[in-house]
Parts: structure tokens; C-alpha cells; sequence
């Protein structure tokens, strides 16, 4: 990889994160649909097809020998000079990474995770829209390094208008009175994966009723359970926001019943890297 690659020089690039379990990648057409959508939101043109590089990505699960894992999937605007002119960059780079990832440790799913509101704010949609999951995670990365230094796990970014939105790496669910809300993808949200999964398995299998709608932080401090959601962390119970307990301090029934269905799900579908013709749809 070039000193002169664009991703390393500008943060220029977009990526995926994919999970892999039992040999099956888990909602790989949806991770390279969104990856497709990124790069074309910034004008970088993926040097592949997206059927090859769905095969490229079940590749390098066989070829890592992994059955439980993670992708991490990058395309940056490629070797180019010093300048910012995209035009310098003939050819996009494509990194591709099989690995383990434990954004958490365990006892922080069985007790619950503590969240702080952080001061910086999400970055807003005339500026760089959150639904592009790009290189530049600067916004992201200072606002868990505030939760770090207040001794919380993760942090919650609020819009400017003081709605909430999402956390540095996750989304975000809250519950009350047996309904499940969630900031609407124009709050300013990354619309992340997991996220829409745990929202269709609620409506069809769970029979519950889901509402996409703008929060503040007022109805997270008085909601019965929060939790969050993502490709790196799965589901998590919120047990803590800026020093306030939610619901009984533990992770809700509903949040536990939402990750047993979610982690049932991923136990019997995905695209099998280890099948010589496998389903990716």
C-alpha cells in the first residue's frame, strides 16, 4: 500500500464491516450494496464488479481459515500525489482484511454497557452525510475517546439540533411502555445493518411494535431499556447514560430476547464461504 494512497494521505476512501459465522457471511449482499452506495456518494468508482468482489470477500474467509470472524472491507481513491485533485488517483485500492474483533469485553454484554453524551455533535448532512460509511471516522473517534476519559464505554452524539442520533459505533433502540423507538435515518445516523435487522426481526417475529422517530436525551433517561446495535458490537444493553441508571440497571427482557433472535439468525443465514456455489442473496 502506497504512502502516496489517498486513504492513508486524506482519510479518502469508504469501507464495510462485515461478520462472519459458522464459515457463512452474514448479510453480505447488504454490507456491499452500502459499500457500492459510499463509494458512489464520493465518486469512486470500485474497480470490480459487485458479484467478484462478493466472491473476493468469501475468498478470504477460506483462505484465513475462519468460521467465526470479521471482514473489514476498504476502497480508498487509490495512489495519487500530495495534492487533493481525485483526478491524480488513476485506479481505487481495495483492502481486504479477515480477522477476529472483540469491541467489548464479555462481562460488559452480560452487566450491561455505560454511555456518556458526548460534546461534540454528529457530523450534520450539508457538511458530509452520515449515511456514507467513509474513511474519515475523526467525528466518531473523538467522541469515544471523551467516553474513555469519563470512564464509560461508548458516548452518544446529538445532532444540532440536540436530537439524538447515534454512538460512535453503534445505534441506538430505547423502550417504552412496550414500544421500541429509534432515530430516523434523517436524524443523521448511519443506516446501519444490524440496525434494519433488528428492526425486521421485531416487527415479524417478535410482533413488536417499532417507531422511527426523533429522541432527546430526556426520553433515553426515562425509557425502560436501551440498547445498542451493530456489525462490530451485535446487541448490547444500555445499563448507564451520563451517570443515570436506566429501567433496573441491567439489560432489559425485551433487549434479551432481541439478542437471542438476532443471534439465532445469524446462526442460519449467510453466505457460506466453504459452499463451491453459495447463495449470496
Amino acid at each position: 500500500i502506497s504512502v502516496f494512497d489517498h486513504g492513508l494521505l486524506y482519510g479518502d476512501g469508504v469501507f464495510e464491516g462485515i461478520r462472519c459465522y459458522g464459515g457463512k457471511i452474514f448479510k453480505l449482499r447488504e454490507h456491499t450494496i452500502r459499500l457500492y452506495n459510499s463509494a458512489k456518494a464520493v465518486y469512486i468508482n470500485v474497480p470490480y464488479a459487485q458479484n467478484e468482489l462478493e466472491r473476493f470477500l468469501l475468498e478470504s474467509i477460506r483462505i484465513n481459515n475462519i468460521k467465526d470472524g470479521y471482514i473489514r472491507l476498504v476502497v480508498t481513491r487509490g495512489y495519487g500525489d500530495l495534492g487533493l485533485d481525485p483526478r491524480k488517483c488513476p485506479k481505487a485500492t481495495v483492502i481486504i482484511i479477515a480477522d477476529q474483533i472483540a469491541l467489548f469485553p464479555e462481562e460488559v454484554y452480560d452487566k450491561g454497557i455505560r454511555l456518556i453524551t458526548s460534546s461534540l455533535r454528529r457530523t450534520p448532512h450539508d457538511t458530509l452525510s452520515p449515511s456514507i460509511k467513509s474513511l474519515n471516522y475523526l467525528n466518531n473517534i473523538l467522541a469515544r475517546a471523551e467516553s474513555i476519559r469519563a470512564d464509560a464505554q461508548e458516548a452518544i452524539l446529538l445532532n444540532h439540533q440536540g436530537y439524538v442520533t447515534e454512538c460512535s459505533g453503534d445505534n441506538i433502540f430505547c423502550i417504552k411502555a412496550g414500544v421500541v423507538m429509534t432515530p430516523p435515518i434523517h436524524a443523521g445516523i448511519l443506516p446501519g445493518i444490524t440496525r434494519a435487522t433488528v428492526i425486521e426481526l421485531l416487527r415479524t417475529k417478535m410482533k413488536t411494535t417499532v417507531s422511527e422517530t426523533m429522541l432527546t436525551l430526556t426520553d433515553l433517561y426515562s425509557s425502560e431499556e436501551v440498547f445498542l446495535t451493530g456489525t462490530g458490537a451485535e446487541i448490547i444493553g444500555v445499563v448507564e447514560i451520563d451517570r443515570q441508571r436506566i429501567g433496573d440497571g441491567k439489560p432489559g427482557r425485551l433487549t434479551r430476547q432481541i439478542e437471542d433472535a438476532y443471534n439465532q439468525l445469524t446462526q442460519i443465514s449467510g453466505a457460506n464461504a466453504y459452499d463451491k456455489n453459495p447463495c449470496v442473496a
